[in-house]
């Protein structure tokens, strides 16, 4: 009878632990990664505010928001289930393809430190876009693999994806995949079509465009508001 007793003590001990775990809160929705039609979803799928960021990797107030916003909103408020984001990112040029590829390379759960290390560190690699030689920007417009290998290696990105675990051969194997190039290429033309999406960075809540909404001050007023 002592053991029956220890045993029924430790078992509802245990369902106790278990039912606290599950009514404590989550608070790592940034882990949470979910492809969608026009670009990947962040955080808590039921979030009271549903965030879309339309956005271009070769755009330098798109980088600028990042260092301001990014991290204020992971923690603030991705986090904790508070919202999601939906980044949807709008194709500017062959570069900004090529960048765009290599963040979609890989399984889905990538997607978000893939994303970060371009957007968060764009001052570090974007220097070539600016002080390229015609013959390069020629070379980058060759359509297909060829043109973006010759971008992966003039602007660094084979030792940037390295230094995330990809081997030449995967980065290769991304850059030469046609179906993701078109797929990107036609979402973002969808993307620039929709109204009030005219410039990069563009905020949308809850479906909602928020017109000359760009820094992140402003848009943390609004996501406020919402909440």
């Amino acid at each position: 009878m002592r053991f029956r007793g220890i045993a029924g003590a430790i078992a509802l001990g245990v369902a106790a632990m278990l039912l606290a775990g599950a009514a404590r809160p989550r608070s790592n929705w940034d882990t949470v990664v979910i492809e969608t039609e026009s670009g990947h979803r962040v955080g808590n799928p039921d979030a009271k505010v549903k965030l879309t960021e339309f956005f271009s990797y070769t755009c330098p107030h798109c980088g600028e928001f990042a260092l301001q916003g990014e991290g204020a909103i992971k923690l603030g408020y991705v986090m904790p289930g508070k919202v999601s984001v939906e980044y949807r990112h709008l194709v500017r040029d062959p570069v900004d393809l090529t960048v765009g590829m290599l963040v979609n390379c890989g399984a889905t759960a990538k997607f978000t430190s893939n994303h970060e290390t371009f957007i968060l560190h764009q001052s570090r690699w974007i220097g070539p876009l600016a002080h390229s030689t015609a013959a390069q920007q020629q070379r980058w417009r060759t359509p297909g693999a060829v043109g973006r290998r010759a971008i992966a290696t003039d602007f660094g990105f084979y030792a940037i994806m390295e230094q995330r675990g990809y081997r030449r051969a995967d980065v290769d194997r991304c850059l030469a995949d046609n179906a993701m190039a078109t797929r990107l290429a036609e979402t973002s033309a969808r993307e620039w079509d929709r109204p009030g999406v005219d410039s990069t960075p563009t905020f949308a809540i809850n479906g909602v465009v928020m017109p000359g909404t760009h820094t992140w001050a402003a848009l943390e007023r609004q996501i406020k508001e919402f909440l």
